[in-house]
């Protein structure tokens, strides 16, 4: 028992660390099946996850890999079972390339589906059991009539849980091939869940049984205990065989990568056994070239290799045996090609071979190609058939003492280091070109006593080499220099072959420059005899009854032929003069006749269109062309107004082509509706007006409601393109109109009544409408005022942004505005040059100088006679109103209406608080329409209705003094104080004039509650506290304060209550003017 429970933690231990190695290799694979160009680090990863000693229903996570198996293994005995493999292998094949697809960053057009009809999917992945299962892994879930596809709300697949499925399909394909091929590490996994693979018939005894271990040999089948059981000792030998004796025959000798090199080293970090150049290579990447690898002692192969461990594996995963050179799967050929191992002995190989010879041509190619590349051959052809050839007496010493170039092939002299032929270098020089020849049967001679004797003699390919080379220097020497003195390569070869028959010694350039020339006139003088007397011309250049015509042409034709055309003749001739003439006249009818199917049958025309062109076609169709295009030519450059469309004209294609080609019309029913609204006698349209309309729409009601559009102000019918609107409406005028009324209103009104004279829209006193509205304006009325009236809209646009500058001031005396730098009180008006004071905008006085406006105030007040004399008439003109916008004071009261205008920006606002009125109110909670301002509770609009003693009492209560007696000097019984009033359409001040009453300081009544309310502001004092009742209740309902009552409450705790509440959460107003 003790034995028992030693074992069965040996069991779990041992299954833990295969479990943690496969968790591991299953992140590295996954994450290299993420990353592009990293195929090598896959095939790793998913040999690595094969190799495992876990059965596949602890191997495989995702996929049912034991059931596939078992459910695809049909047959009564292994030959039977082995093929049913083959096929579920197939079939995991396919689907691993729909998963690839799946990953893939370029994934195919239609991968959202995958269709039944299609052949491979029926003979591979429908065919067999489960294929559709790992279909639905990987995300095809929604089964349609013909296949089966992602649903409609999965944009992308799961590409974490699609590489992990296809990492596993790929695991146990490659399985599935080394169990195939009998190469599988642990083939008790599959023989345990298929019994059938036990039983062997006689034809499946192979030849190299005696190499592979027997059943009854391998540890793991000697003991008859379940896998899945943990507690018993098989299992403790199969997972702990990780080294058999299959593996190492396998992957103990030969690199993994590979499959043919010794091994060299061992990488500890990607768990592989790597030959040296596989190892430099593989950790040439920065990502593996910190890995920790130990060098491994290559060993001597053994003479008798199993022929099942020969094998090598695809880019695809597929194992396959040394023999084949293509894989069955994918049918690449080998990525390195290398011989079957032998049961024969043979040398011992380099452990790094960069390059290897071709058998066939003796090309030295590089080590990772397979196939030759000049021949083309296989690396592992043998050598082609020799055909005998006649034997020299010095072969062997040519043999020992010659390479061959690898560029192209040239037998060079073994001293030479470059080649002969092309300048390239030799690669390896101890290389020969083959194997040396057998040595020679006459054993008796020796070759130190017979070289002296034998004259030397050369091979004559060798010497036809060397000819052949030098005379390829010379001509190639000759060709540069006449590139250098502009003459062609064509022209050096035919002159060389006329000047000096052939021979490379003469100056085939300076005979270009003299004598050429003359060659050419004699073959055009050839040429000119042969027109003349077409005769001898006739049985070999019009040799067809169809070309008569062209020997009339040539016969009546006395255009002689140009030098290009004869050096063109000549170059092809080769240099033969008559053959020229004939080649020249024989391409001058060719062309003349290419001329004439385009449309030009004049013969001497095209002929001498030719001699100017220098033969060439497109040159002469230019210079036939322009006679043609000249009447276009002048009217196009001619200085005549074009011609009006005659819309009456009796041909109405060609009005509806004008349409077309002047108004660019979309189609041509477009220019018959043009056509057709232009003939209506009841609609005077104009052409451009119809036009528009019909660029717009082609429905024809749409088209007369834009071509009738009335005028709101003279009620004219206008077409849609002759009204103007505004951004700010949707009213419209026509052009005129519009003109008119915004002349008037730059002339001779102000700058905010520049709205639209339909609605009069926008509110020009919001400053966000202000800023947009006049942008788009200005765009407008840029074309369409005059030139002097946009100029004044201009200046006043920039006098209305100048009033918000903070340093803008206005004169006290001519109403001139300006912008102010100094930082002195008194300011000298640029327009009148009066002075006045820049802080409180009253005229300069010597007073004024020193003190501040305040200490010049109550100087006045007291020293200044006629000051004393109006009382508190001059105290209000002097606190009179000022714009809050433009900041222009005006001495007025403010009794009577609250409601001022300014008359310099127009601006409109409360003369007690300065709130602004408005139509459109920006509170939410507001519910008045109308002009309208909103008041705070100390604003003289609320506190006018108070009684003066109310008033009194109250700045008694806060201890402010007010007057009550009337100034020495001013006039009795009416009041004196300058207001607005409203007479007729225009607004004038004047007097009050109304009677005044005593106690009141000289004041009427009206004015005496403004004075009274003036102190009442100066000195920020709150009036809630003198409210009522009624009065707290509505001033809380106005200003939104809650009057929750509380239950039992009485009457003084609540208005005690809503009035400190009123005072804590309702300021007094911010803009009220609080001058003393």
């Amino acid at each position: 028992m003790r034995v028992a429970r030693e074992l069965a933690g040996k069991i779990q231990a041992a299954m833990a660390m295969l479990s943690a190695q496969l968790e591991e290799v299953r992140t590295q694979a996954e994450n290299s099946l993420f990353m592009p160009g990293s195929a090598q680090e896959v095939r790793t990863g998913v040999s690595a996850m094969a190799n495992i000693p876990l059965p596949p229903s602890a191997k495989y996570r995702y996929i049912a890999a034991e059931t596939m198996v078992i459910e695809n293994s049909g047959g009564s005995n292994k030959k039977e079972t082995i093929a049913s493999l083959q096929k579920l292998s197939t079939a995991l094949n396919i689907l691993e390339k729909y998963g690839s697809n799946l990953t893939s960053s370029n994934r195919p057009k239609y991968w959202r589906t995958v269709k039944h009809n299609n052949p491979v999917f029926r003979a591979t992945v429908d065919a067999i059991r489960g294929g559709r299962a790992v279909l639905c892994l990987y995300g095809y879930t929604n089964q349609q009539p013909d296949g089966l596809s992602f649903p409609d709300e999965v944009t992308e697949p799961d590409i974490a849980k699609v590489a992990s499925v296809t990492l596993e399909v790929m695991s146990l394909r490659m399985e599935l091939d080394m169990f195939v091929k009998d190469v599988h590490p642990h083939p008790e996994f599959f023989e345990r869940i298929i019994p059938s693979l036990t039983q062997k018939d006689d034809e499946e005894v192979s030849t190299d049984s005696a190499a592979v271990s027997t059943a009854s040999d391998r540890p793991w089948d000697r003991l008859s205990l379940p896998m899945n059981s943990l507690s018993q000792p098989k299992g403790l030998l199969s997972l702990s065989s990780l080294t058999s004796a299959k593996q190492t025959a396998l992957s103990a000798d030969k690199c993994s990568i590979c499959r043919i090199f010794p091994v060299a080293s061992h990488c500890n970090t990607c768990v592989q056994r790597l030959c040296s150049e596989c190892d430099q290579l593989f950790h040439l990447h920065p990502g593996r070239a910190m890995h920790s690898r130990v060098q491994v002692a290559s060993f001597r192969p053994s003479k008798t290799v199993s022929a099942s461990l020969a094998t090598w594996q695809c880019s695809c995963t597929t194992v396959n045996t040394m023999q084949q050179v293509l894989c069955d799967t994918c049918e690449r050929p080998r990525l390195a090609a290398a011989a079957a191992p032998t049961v024969q002995e043979e040398p011992q190989q380099p452990s790094t071979i960069t390059e290897w010879q071709c058998k066939s041509c003796t090309v030295v190619n590089a080590g990772s190609s397979v196939l030759c590349e000049v021949c083309e051959r296989p690396r592992l052809a043998t050598r082609p058939p020799v055909t005998p050839s006649r034997p020299t007496p010095s072969a062997a010493v040519l043999l020992d003492s010659q390479w061959i170039c690898q560029v192209c092939t040239y037998a060079n002299h073994a001293p030479s280091s470059r080649c002969e032929m092309c300048d390239f270098s030799r690669s390896d020089p101890a290389l020969s070109p083959s194997k040396p020849l057998p040595p020679s049967p006459i054993k008796d001679l020796s070759p130190l006593s017979i070289r002296p004797k034998l004259a030397p003699t050369e091979d004559p390919d060798l010497k036809r080499q060397r000819l052949l080379r030098a005379e390829g220097l010379k001509l190639i020497q000759l060709i540069r220099e006449g590139e250098i003195k502009g003459v062609s390569p064509e022209e050096v070869y035919t002159s060389l072959r006329v000047s000096g028959s052939g021979s490379l010694s003469g100056s085939p350039c300076d005979w270009v420059k003299t004598e050429l020339p003359h060659r050419l006139d004699e073959i055009c003088a050839i040429a000119a005899s042969f027109q003349h007397s077409p005769k001898p011309l006739h049985s070999t250049l019009f040799n067809c009854a169809g070309e008569e015509s062209g020997l009339e042409g040539l016969k009546s034709g006395t255009v002689p032929l140009s030098r290009a055309e004869a050096k063109q003749a000549w170059l092809t001739a080769g240099g033969d003069s008559e053959k020229a003439a004939r080649q020249a006249l024989r391409d001058r009818w060719a062309k003349v006749k290419e001329l004439a199917s385009l449309g030009f049958t004049d013969t001497a025309a095209c002929e001498e269109a030719l001699r100017q062109s220098g033969g060439e076609v497109r040159g002469a169709l230019v210079l036939l062309q322009r006679p043609l295009l000249e009447p276009f030519h002048k009217h196009m450059w001619s200085d005549e107004a074009e011609p009006p469309i005659d819309i009456n004209h009796p041909d109405k294609q060609r009005v509806c082509r004008r349409l077309l080609a002047v108004y660019d019309l979309p189609s041509w029913g477009r220019c018959e509706l043009v056509l057709s609204l232009l003939r209506d006698p009841a609609a005077p349209y104009t052409l451009e007006d119809v036009v528009q309309a019909v660029r717009e729409s082609h429905d024809r009601d749409f088209i007369r409601r834009v071509l009738t559009k009335e005028c709101p102000i003279c009620l004219s019918v206008f077409p849609h393109s002759k009204m103007q609107s505004l951004t700010s409406c949707q009213c419209s005028v026509c052009s005129g109109c519009f003109k008119q009324h915004f002349t008037i209103a730059v002339r001779d009104k102000h700058i905010r009544d520049m709205v639209c004279p339909v609605c009069w829209e926008p509110d020009i006193n919001d400053p966000e409408h202000l800023n947009s509205y006049f942008s788009t304006l200005d765009i407008q009325l840029r074309d369409c005022l005059e030139p002097d009236v946009y100029e004044l809209f201009h200046k006043k646009l920039t006098e209305q942004a100048l009033i918000k500058d903070p340093k803008f001031l206005w004169c006290s005396h001519c109403s001139y505005g300006f912008i102010y730098d100094g930082d002195q009180l008194k300011v000298t008006c640029l327009q009148c040059r009066n002075s006045f004071c820049a802080q409180c905008k009253k005229p300069w006085e010597a007073q004024h100088a020193g003190v501040s406006c305040e200490q010049f105030q109550l100087w006045k007040r007291e020293n200044d006679p006629e000051y004393q004399r109006q009382g508190l008439a001059g105290y209000l003109r002097d606190n009179g109103i000022t714009c809050p916008n433009c900041r222009f004071q005006y001495a007025l009261a403010r009794g009577g209406c609250m409601h001022f205008s300014c008359s310099q920006c127009r601006y409109q606002f409360c003369s007690g608080c300065n709130n602004p009125f408005h139509t459109t109110c920006a509170v939410a909670q507001c519910s008045v329409t109308g002009l309208h301002a909103h008041h705070p509770r100390d604003c003289l609009f609320y506190l006018r209705d108070w009684e003066p003693a109310r008033l009194q009492a109250l700045l008694q209560k806060n201890g402010v003094a007010f007057n009550t007696d009337t100034a020495p000097g001013t006039q009795t019984g009416v009041c004196g104080v300058i207001e607005q009033k409203d007479e007729g359409a225009h607004q004038t001040d004047s007097a009050c004039g109304a009677q005044t009453q005593p106690g009141q300081a000289g004041l009427c009544e009206k004015h005496y509650r403004e004075y009274l309310v003036s102190l009442i502001n100066g000195h920020s004092i709150d009036p809630a506290p003198l409210f009522h009742f009624n009065e707290l209740l509505l001033a809380c309902r106005r200003y939104q304060v809650e009057l929750a009552r509380g239950e039992g409450e009485d009457d003084r705790p609540y208005f005690n209550r809503l009035m400190k509440k009123l005072i804590e959460d309702v300021p007094l107003g911010d803009k009220v003017p609080r001058k003393k």
